[in-house]
Parts: C-alpha cells; structure tokens; sequence
C-alpha cells in the first residue's frame, strides 16, 4: 500500500498555482507524473502524491521540474480566482464526518462566551479625500488592532518560557536584531515561536520568509511570503510596503527556482505598488531579459 505525501507546499495567485511535492531520495528517474486539467499524480514507490484540483488548471500550459530533492509544477488556473483548497474534499468528506462523530463524545462542553465592546481612535491616513478607501483602512487597522489581542491555543505548551518570550512583538524585535547580526537560523527560532503565539501578524511571516532566502530553504521563504500575503488585506495605503517587500521576497525565491514567470508576476506587482523605485524596475527588466534569452535560446 502506497505512503501517501502529505507535507507538500503550494502557492498561488488569482491566476496560477505552484505546488511542491518533496521527492525524499528518489531518483529522478522513478518518479512517475501524470496530470490532467482536474488531476495530479506524483508517484514515486513507496510514496504517493495524488490531487483533485480545487478548480480546473491548463495542463497544456503547465510545467514541471524534477530536481534537488522536489518536484515543482507551475499551473495556470483556467479561471482567474482564488482557491478555498489545493484539492476537492468531496473524497474526504465521509472520513472526516465519521472522525468527527467519533471525537464529539469526547470533547468537552463549549465555554460561555461574552462580547467586549471595543472602540477604536480614529486615525487620518494621508490619502486625498477624493482617492481615500476609508472603509479599507478601518477594516486593516481593526484586523491589526485584534491580531495583536489573539492568542493561540498551545500556549500552555511554552509555560517554561519567561514572561517577555510569550509577547510576539518582543520575540519579532528579537527576530530582527538576530538577523541584523547575520544569525539568520536564530531569528528563524524567534519568528517561529512568536507564530505560535500569534498566528495573525504579516511581519512575523515576511521576515521570516527574508531569513529563508539568505538560508536557501527558498520552497518555505515562498509558503511565507504567500501567508503575509493572505494576512495583507485589504491593500491600503498603510500596508503598501510590507506588500512590497513579501512580493519581492517571493519573487526572489522563484528566481533562484529558475521559475522566473512566476518571479516577474510578483515583481511586476511589487513594481504596480511602488511604480517609482528604480530598484525595482532594474530587477524586473533583468528578469524580462532571462526570460526572452531563455526563449530565444530554445
């Protein structure tokens, strides 16, 4: 019987997918592909990757590398929207209703709950009146005001930490002086930990992501980037650069993939954010040429 892969990483934008599928020591040669416009199948024995696709994909279009230990499949989507999942769970579905009936005895009963009324100062952004999207802006300060209140449910687990290693912003500024020094696996350890106390703040996920392209783990600097990307919404004014900086880390990490379609997409929506940063443009247009040279070169 096959050992199904469950530790894969995937990505997206409105309109593609990227998926990696870890390889585990197997031989380039014995992986077996197989894929349709619904349907994705990696086989290499004993270990087995199969997926429903959330939503049809363009397989003449798609592409895949097999190398340095994973498989990596570009997917254009064939209709421009965001995924719920990577897969249907209508295969699922039975399972997971007969494992929840079989825990709902077991757990405990709900607690009671109240309602905190909350007020929040108004705060002036400096956007014209005529451009202003007022009701954005309320809705990100409001999101950052309660991701600084959510705590998650392991905490019990850190009880050996001292009091100032359980505040996430404590552990971030600790996170940024570790990489400031170029210890980059120690402010990996800091935002990592500060995540499990909050799982709700973007910059914990993007510098995290910055501290895996300078280590090369360039599949997880991806799944980073990606998360401050969903945390970043709606996109206003006051979260500009931090959208900035997770499309450019992203990017980054195609590139060094070799996956420079999908590098320029995020450089070109980095560069629509910031149109006036000549950094940015230089970059983009280096990666424009890498890509007609390798077209050409073909």
């Amino acid at each position: 019987m096959p050992v199904l892969v469950t530790d894969y990483l995937w990505t997206q934008t409105d309109s593609a997918v990227w998926l990696t599928v870890p390889l585990k020591g197997t031989k380039v040669s014995n992986v077996d592909i197989l894929s349709t416009d619904e349907y994705l199948k990696v086989h290499y024995p004993p270990y087995l990757f199969e997926a429903f696709l959330f939503e049809p994909v363009d397989d003449d279009r798609s592409t895949a590398k097999v190398g340095n230990g994973v498989a990596v499949f570009s997917m254009p989507k064939r209709t421009n929207k965001v995924w719920e999942h990577l897969m249907t769970t209508t295969n699922l579905k039975s399972d997971s209703e007969a494992k929840s009936k079989s825990k709902k005895k077991d757990l405990p009963a709900p607690r009671l709950v109240g309602n905190i009324q909350v007020t929040f100062t108004p705060r002036l952004f400096l956007t014209a009146l005529r451009e202003t999207r007022v009701i954005e802006e309320e809705e990100w300060l409001k999101q950052q005001a309660e991701a600084r209140r959510t705590g998650n449910a392991d905490v019990e687990e850190l009880e050996d930490l001292k009091r100032e290693e359980r505040n996430p912003d404590w552990l971030k500024d600790k996170g940024d002086k570790c990489f400031m020094t170029g210890d980059h696996l120690g402010a990996v350890n800091a935002y990592s930990l500060a995540i499990r106390l909050n799982r709700k703040i973007p910059a914990l996920y993007s510098n995290r992501s910055a501290c895996h392209l300078k280590l090369k783990n360039l599949h997880k600097a991806i799944a980073d980037s990606s998360q401050a990307l969903d945390l970043l919404i709606p996109p206003v004014c006051a979260n500009a650069a931090a959208r900035t900086r997770a499309h450019v880390r992203r990017g980054s990490a195609f590139c060094q993939l070799q996956l420079y379609a999908e590098g320029l997409h995020d450089y070109q929506a980095a560069l629509k954010i910031d149109p006036d940063n000549e950094a940015l443009q230089a970059d983009t247009q280096r990666i424009r040429e890498i890509i007609q040279g390798t077209a050409a070169s073909h």
